[in-house]
């Protein structure tokens, strides 16, 4: 399989998760602004999740396009991948509904966490492939490391205050927000 097909695919679960989210967010009654109030911790929870979900999306692309071969283990990886992003949905609706309960927090946190994980054994299945180019765009990968260690935080702080768990994995968003362009910048030829 190419890896054409494989971004296709990908980018088709990924179209789906997005919009089985917001297809969850229920229009509340009563035509004030005051109606809406109800709804804010699931449309809250529904921007960060949308947030990851694009950041996932964008940085799939990427590690697609600096990839060499398609193997076996790589489609399985990328599957495994998806599956945990398919999660989204329910846990940030459960999130949403329960926005101050511990058990959703801790929940959403460790969906994070797995997809973290998820994303960096892409990586490693598609370094195995033969990616030489990854290989050098990736150097030390600092956001890489520190997340998983930031989203099992999130997950403690959750028994204690759910929104400093909501805020760590926020933070993580926020982290991931900052362009990197490590591997933009070696396929265009600008290595910085």
């Amino acid at each position: 399989m190419g890896k054409n097909r494989l971004e296709a695919f990908s980018d088709g679960v990924i179209a789906i998760i997005i919009t089985i989210m917001v297809i969850e967010m229920k229009v509340p009654r009563g035509e004030t602004l005051k109606a809406l109030l109800p709804v804010l911790p699931v449309f809250l929870s529904y921007v960060m999740s949308f947030l990851y979900v694009g950041i996932y999306w964008n940085n799939h692309h990427n590690l697609l396009k600096a990839s060499g071969p398609v193997t076996g283990s790589v489609l399985w990886a990328n599957l495994h991948l998806l599956f945990w992003l398919s999660l989204f949905p329910f846990v940030t609706g459960w999130m949403g509904e329960n926005h101050i309960a511990v058990a959703p927090t801790e929940l959403y946190g460790i969906v994070l966490l797995m997809a973290a994980l998820a994303y960096f054994l892409l990586q490693q299945r598609i370094l195995a492939a033969g990616a030489p180019l990854l290989r050098r765009a990736l150097g030390h990968d600092w956001k890489g490391k520190i997340s998983p260690f930031l989203y099992l935080s999130g997950i403690l702080a959750a028994v204690w205050s759910p929104w400093a768990a909501k805020c760590i994995y926020l933070g993580v968003a926020l982290l991931w927000l900052i362009p990197d362009r490590r591997i933009e910048n070696l396929l265009v030829g600008n290595p910085e």
